[in-house]
């Protein structure tokens, strides 16, 4: 998808960017309440007791403001965010009010918001999004993917919580590989959809980038048993590019709602070497206890200074580094030049 605006001028979030829809638009047809499912795409329009402007995170990224009687299409989703937004699309009552849960167009009732998180739209539900005579969901614009098995080594980068480093780690990782002549690509497997943090890879050399949103999921705040089926299509689309290497984001903690526990176990024969990053250094004690794991590199905002580096090596034992400091480029590449297999020949 190119366009961020249809012909008949609704807005269209990076949460569309598997459709056609700046091509083919679709058209709102209301359908009741009790016929709602995650992943449907639904039209709102945004209204005027809230910011008078709301900035969308567009297709290829960038940012589009939206004001009040402006439409979007959407899709229903939940979050589950610690330090920013929680809400669901099944809180949604007869008023068919709701809020946009991330910039990227995910939709349902706020139910708890933190006090520095920026202020959300209100919206209100126009209709579902209907082509042909049929609603529009996600998982519709899914393309077919062959049946091959992820063989890549992953790089695995997950954190204590959310903000807590993971993508400056995944963007370093990326970097450091592409300098050394792999290929590589970059995915971001649990979270909530945003194209902001495989497109930082993406800058940096990752090809392909993917993320659950290619697999249909607004979120990965779902049945495990449905993440999993979804992962596994997600890494069959990732392999078909054959990459070298794969460096995975899982967002949040895997200790949070959004299935980073279930994408541990998928991914668990390909993980070559984890990153833990991390927001305090004890947070680290805390998830490796939990998952009985020991990382291989410890990394994130509790790397910052000196003593947090010191802290977290004197109570894990697991070395710490500040990989936003680009001088420790040559520590991060020896690392994982250890733990990858040798270069294939070409």
């Amino acid at each position: 998808m190119s366009g961020y605006r249809t012909e008949g001028g609704l807005l269209l979030p990076s949460l569309t960017r598997i459709t056609d829809f700046d091509v083919r638009p679709p058209e709102a047809v209301p359908v009741p309440r009790s016929n709602w499912s995650r992943g449907d795409y639904v039209i709102v329009e945004m209204l005027d007791d809230g910011p008078a402007s709301y900035s969308l995170e567009t297709a290829d990224g960038s940012l589009v403001g939206m004001s009040p009687g402006d439409r979007m299409v959407g899709a229903l989703g939940t979050r589950a965010a610690t330090l920013e937004v929680v809400g669901d699309w099944r809180e949604i009552t007869d008023d068919l009010e709701m809020q946009t849960l991330t910039a990227a167009g995910v939709l349902g009732v706020c139910t708890s918001a933190a006090l520095q998180s920026a202020e959300l739209a209100n919206v209100r539900y126009v209709g579902h999004a209907f082509r042909d005579g049929e609603r529009s969901r996600m998982k519709d614009f899914v393309t077919p993917s062959g049946s091959g098995r992820l063989e890549a080594p992953v790089v695995l980068i997950i954190g204590t919580s959310m903000d807590s480093g993971k993508t400056v780690a995944a963007v370093a990782a990326v970097r450091e590989l592409v300098a050394a002549g792999r290929r590589v690509a970059g995915a971001k497997v649990t979270g909530v959809g945003r194209l902001r943090d495989i497109l930082a890879m993406e800058k940096v050399g990752a090809e392909p980038i993917m993320d659950f949103v290619d697999v249909g999921l607004p979120s990965t705040v779902v049945p495990p048993d449905e993440y999993e089926h979804s992962l596994k299509l997600l890494c069959s689309k990732i392999s078909a590019s054959q990459p070298e290497v794969v460096v995975v984001e899982a967002g949040a903690s895997p200790l949070e709602p959004y299935c980073g526990d279930v994408a541990m176990k998928v991914l668990s024969d390909n993980v070559v070497m984890t990153v833990l990053c991390a927001s305090d250094p004890y947070a680290v004690l805390g998830v490796m206890k939990a998952f009985g794991i020991k990382p291989d590199l410890v990394s994130g905002r509790s790397t910052s200074t000196e003593a947090g580096v010191r802290l977290i090596e004197k109570m894990t034992g697991v070395r710490a580094l500040n990989v936003i400091d680009r001088t420790t480029g040559p520590e991060l590449a020896a690392l994982l030049e250890e733990k990858l297999p040798a270069q294939r020949t070409r």
